[in-house]
C-alpha cells in the first residue's frame, strides 16, 4: 500500500485556514499537519523533516539554505502572498524543487486602513482615553488634543498603499508631502502631493507614515540622526517593514521626545518576544502585525493553498508558480 504524501502547513497563527475553503480532498489525498504556533530553528526542522511538501503562511517560518539542505524528502514548497522575505529560494532552485505562491488578496487596502487606525489612535490618544473611562474617570488635562486638519502628512513611499494613505490625509484637510528614493515632482503631483527632501519631510511633518520596500537602499533608513530631526509633537507610523527603522534608536528617540509618538505594526522578530521592551515603551502604540490580517485575505490564502496543493498532488500545473527574479 502506497503511503500518503506528507504535507506540512506552517504559520496558521490565527487558526483561520480551515475556515475559508474546503479541505476534504486534501485530507483524503495526503497526511496533512497544520502548525499554529511559531516555529524556528530546530523546532521548525522537527516539524518539516519528513515533509514532501510545505506550505507557509507569509514569511513566518524562515527557510535558509542550511535548513533546506537538511530536507532531502522535500519535493514542493509554496507560500501565501506574492513574496517571501525569509525564504532562500535559490537553495530550492539549485535542487530543482518547484515553488508556488498564492495571490496576496486586498492587503494594500487593509494596510492603508490600519495605518489610519494607528494615526488616529495615537493622535486622539484612544488607548489612554479608554483606560481613563474604564478606571472610572472622565476627561483630564491630556484630553485637550491637537487636530490633524491643517497639518502636514509626510508619506515615505507613494505606491499602492502610500497613495491610499495620502488620499485619506487630503480628505482630512492635511497637506500631503512625499519622498522616496525615486520620487519625482510629477509622481507626487499625480497624487495631489508635493515632492520634498527626506530632511524636509521629517522636520516639518506632523505625521510621517512609512510605505517603502525594505531593500538595500532603504534598510535602516531611519535611525538616530533622522529621528532627531522630527518635531516633538510628531507621530512616526510604520506598517511596512521594521527593517526600515533602527528600533533601538526609536526607543531612545521616544525617550528623548523626538518624535513625540510612534505607532508600529511590524517588528524585527515576530511574534514580538513576551518581555520585549517595545511592549511597554511610553508613547509607542503597537499592534501585532495586523496590516494584512483580514477575512478576505485569509480566504484568498486558504483557497490558494488548497487549490495549489490539490494540483500538485494530481500532477497538474499549479495556479501560481513562483520563479525567483
Amino acid at each position: 500500500m502506497t503511503s500518503l504524501p506528507n504535507i506540512v502547513i506552517l504559520g496558521d497563527y490565527e487558526r483561520a485556514l480551515r475556515r475559508f475553503s474546503n479541505w476534504d480532498k486534501l485530507d483524503q489525498q495526503a497526511k496533512l499537519t497544520i502548525h499554529h504556533e511559531p516555529l524556528r530553528d530546530e523546532a521548525l526542522y522537527e516539524a518539516v523533516k519528513d515533509a514532501d511538501a510545505i506550505a507557509i503562511v507569509r514569511d513566518r517560518s524562515p527557510f535558509n539554505e542550511a535548513m533546506i539542505a537538511r530536507l532531502p524528502k522535500l519535493k514542493f514548497l509554496m507560500f501565501t502572498g506574492e513574496r517571501n522575505g525569509t525564504l532562500e529560494a535559490s537553495a530550492l532552485v539549485s535542487r530543482n524543487i518547484p515553488m508556488a505562491c498564492t495571490p496576496g488578496g486586498p492587503s494594500k487596502e487593509t494596510t492603508a486602513e490600519l495605518t489610519w487606525a494607528l494615526i488616529l489612535g495615537a493622535s486622539k490618544r484612544l488607548i489612554e482615553e479608554n483606560k481613563l473611562i474604564s478606571s472610572g474617570g472622565w476627561r483630564d488635562a491630556m484630553s485637550v488634543l491637537p487636530m490633524l486638519s491643517g497639518e502636514r502628512l509626510g508619506i515615505m513611499g507613494l505606491g499602492a498603499i502610500g497613495s491610499r494613505v495620502a488620499r485619506v490625509g487630503a480628505a482630512f484637510g492635511m497637506e500631503v508631502v512625499a519622498w522616496s528614493p525615486r520620487m519625482t515632482p510629477e509622481r507626487a503631483a499625480a497624487e495631489n502631493a508635493k515632492a520634498v527632501s527626506l530632511e524636509e519631510l521629517l522636520k516639518t511633518s506632523k505625521v510621517v507614515s512609512m510605505h517603502l520596500v525594505a531593500g538595500p537602499g532603504t534598510k535602516g533608513l531611519i535611525s538616530a540622526d533622522q529621528l532627531a530631526l522630527m518635531r516633538p509633537d510628531s507621530i512616526l507610523v510604520n506598517t511596512s517593514r521594521s527593517a526600515l527603522i533602527n528600533m533601538s534608536d526609536l526607543q531612545k528617540a521616544l525617550a528623548a521626545g523626538r518624535p513625540g509618538q510612534a505607532a508600529v505594526d511590524v517588528f524585527d522578530v515576530e511574534p514580538l518576544p513576551e518581555k520585549d521592551a517595545l511592549r511597554c515603551t511610553p508613547n509607542l502604540l503597537v499592534t501585532p502585525h495586523l496590516g494584512f490580517i483580514a477575512e478576505p485575505i485569509f480566504a484568498t490564502f486558504s483557497k490558494g493553498i488548497t487549490e495549489t496543493l490539490e494540483a500538485w498532488l494530481e500532477n497538474k500545473p499549479v495556479p501560481h508558480p513562483f520563479k525567483p527574479q
